[in-house]
C-alpha cells in the first residue's frame, strides 16, 4: 500500500515502531557515560580516555552514516534497521564481560557503526510509508524519542549501576536491545519500504542497484542541508558542553540556575519539537518555519551574551531558545526530503546527518579555547551566530529544491 492511502492506524504503527528504534539509538549513545566513575576505578583510566572512547563513537558512527546510507537504498531500509539494532545490542552483552578498557572501546567502535544506520534508514521508511501530510508529525515523533532516549539513559543506567554493577547494567541494556530487536523482526512488514500490487513486502528479498552512486549527494541543496546540520550541531554541541561554565563564568549564574536553564533548554526544545509538527503540517514553507525558530534561537543567544540576561532570568530564556530550536526539527527534515532524488533517500539523509557528527566534534575546541582565554560571552555569540548562518542554508534549499515536497517519493 502505497504512502498517500495509508490508514491512520498503518502510519501509527510505522511511526511507532521507527521510533522505538531511533529512542534505542540514542539511549545506546548515553550507556557508558553515567557509569565512568565506576569504568574508571575497574579499569584504572582517566576521564580523558574515557571522553576519548566516547569520541570514538561519535567519530565512527559519523564516517559510517553515508555508507549506511548507500546500504539502504541498495538492500532495503528494513535490513540496515534490523542490523542496527543489532550491533547496538550485542556490543553490550560483550561489554558486561570486557576483561579490559580497550576490548570496551572494541565494542564502542561497534556499537558507532551501529548507531550510523538509523537516521538513513529511519527517514527511508517514513518518507516511502508515510502520509505525505502526516509526514510533519511523523518527524516530530522521531524527534522526540530521540531525547527521550537521551533522558532516560542517565537514570535508567545509573540505578541499574548501583544495584547490579555496571556489568549487570549494560547486560540487562543489551538485553533489552535484542527484545526490541524481536519485536522489530515480528513487526517486518510494516517496516518495508516497497510493496507489491497485493500489499506484500518486497523491501530487503533481494539487492538492488542503488540508482546514481555518488551524484545525489554532488547537488548544491544536499550540500546546503549538511552546511545546515554542520551548524546546528556546533551551536548545540557548544551549548551542551560549555554553557554551564559560561554562564557561570560571564553571567554570574550559580550552578543550580546554569544546571536548570541547560535542562529547561532541553524541555523546551522536546515541546517546541511537538509544536513543530503541527506547524509543518499547516504550510508548505518548512523554510520560513525553520527560518524564523533559527532567528529567534540566535536573537535569544546574542541576548545573553550582550550580558543583559543574569540570575534566574537564564531559565525562562533558555526555555524559549530550546522551544525556538525544536520547532525547526519536523521542518527541516522535510526540508531534506524535498532535496532528496528519488531513490536516493538513505544516501542523502545519511550524508546530511553527518553533518552532526563533524559539527559535535569541531566546535568544543574552539569554544573551549574561549573559555580558557577568559572570553565566556564568545560562547554565546558563536551559537548565535551559528544559527544566524543556518537560516541562510535552509532559504537557499528552498530557493533551490525544483519539486514540491508533498510530491517527492522514495
Amino acid at each position: 500500500m502505497s504512502a498517500p492511502t495509508a490508514t491512520l492506524r498503518q502510519d501509527s504503527t510505522v511511526i511507532g515502531l521507527v521510533s522505538l528504534g531511533h529512542g534505542a539509538s540514542h539511549f545506546s549513545q548515553f550507556l557508558l557515560p553515567p557509569l565512568f566513575p565506576l569504568l574508571k576505578a575497574e579499569f584504572n583510566v582517566s576521564y580523558a580516555e574515557l571522553g576519548l572512547m566516547m569520541m570514538v563513537l561519535y567519530a565512527v558512527s559519523g564516517v559510517f552514516q553515508t555508507p549506511a546510507g548507500f546500504a539502504v537504498d541498495r538492500f532495503g531500509a528494513r535490513r540496515v534497521l534490523l542490523f542496527g539494532i543489532a550491533m547496538i545490542s550485542l556490543p553490550a552483552l560483550l561489554m558486561a564481560v570486557a576483561p579490559s578498557f580497550w576490548v570496551l572501546v572494541l565494542c564502542v567502535v561497534l556499537a558507532g557503526l551501529g548507531n550510523s544506520v538509523f537516521h538513513p534508514a529511519d527517514f527511508t521508511i517514513l518518507n516511502s510509508r508515510i502520509d505525505p501530510h502526516r509526514l510533519g508529525h511523523a518527524f516530530s515523533v522521531h524527534g522526540i524519542s530521540g531525547s527521550l532516549g537521551w533522558a532516560a539513559a542517565p537514570l535508567s543506567i545509573t540505578a541499574l549501576g548501583a544495584a547490579f554493577g555496571w556489568r549487570g547494567a549494560v547486560f540487562t541494556a543489551g538485553a533489552c536491545g535484542l527484545v526490541l530487536l524481536g519485536v522489530m523482526v515480528a513487526s517486518r512488514g510494516m517496516l518495508a519500504t516497497e510493496l507489491d500490487s497485493a500489499g506484500r513486502a518486497t523491501d530487503g528479498s533481494r539487492p538492488r542497484r542503488a540508482a546514481g552512486g555518488l551524484a545525489p549527494l554532488l547537488t548544491l541543496p544536499v550540500w546546503l542541508c549538511f552546511g545546515y546540520f554542520l551548524l546546528i550541531a556546533m551551536a548545540l554541541s557548544g551549548l551542551q558542553s560549555f554553557g554551564i561554565p559560561a554562564l557561570m563564568d560571564f553571567s554570574q549564574v550559580t550552578l543550580t540556575n546554569a544546571t536548570m536553564a541547560l535542562t529547561c533548554y532541553f524541555l523546551g526544545s522536546t515541546v517546541g519539537t511537538l509544536a513543530g509538527g503541527f506547524a509543518a503540517g499547516w504550510t508548505k514553507r518548512h523554510d520560513l518555519v525553520a527560518a524564523a525558530g533559527m532567528c529567534s534561537g540566535a536573537a535569544l543567544f546574542l541576548l545573553v551574551a550582550s550580558g543583559l540576561v543574569v540570575a534566574w532570568w537564564v531559565i525562562p530564556v533558555f526555555v524559549l531558545a530550546g522551544f525556538s530550536s525544536g520547532i525547526t526539527g519536523p521542518s527541516r527534515d522535510l526540508i531534506v526530503r524535498g532535496a532528496t532524488t528519488k531513490g536516493a533517500t538513505g544516501r542523502v539523509y545519511g550524508f546530511v546527518y553527518s553533518g552532526l557528527d563533524t559539527g559535535a566534534a569541531l566546535a568544543p575546541v574552539l569554544l573551549g579555547y574561549l573559555l580558557d582565554h577568559g572570553h565566556p560571552a564568545g560562547v554565546f555569540m558563536f551559537i548565535g551566530i551559528a544559527l544566524l548562518l543556518g537560516v541562510g542554508t535552509v532559504i537557499h534549499v528552498q530557493q533551490r529544491t525544483v519539486a514540491a515536497i508533498p510530491a517527492q517519493s522514495s
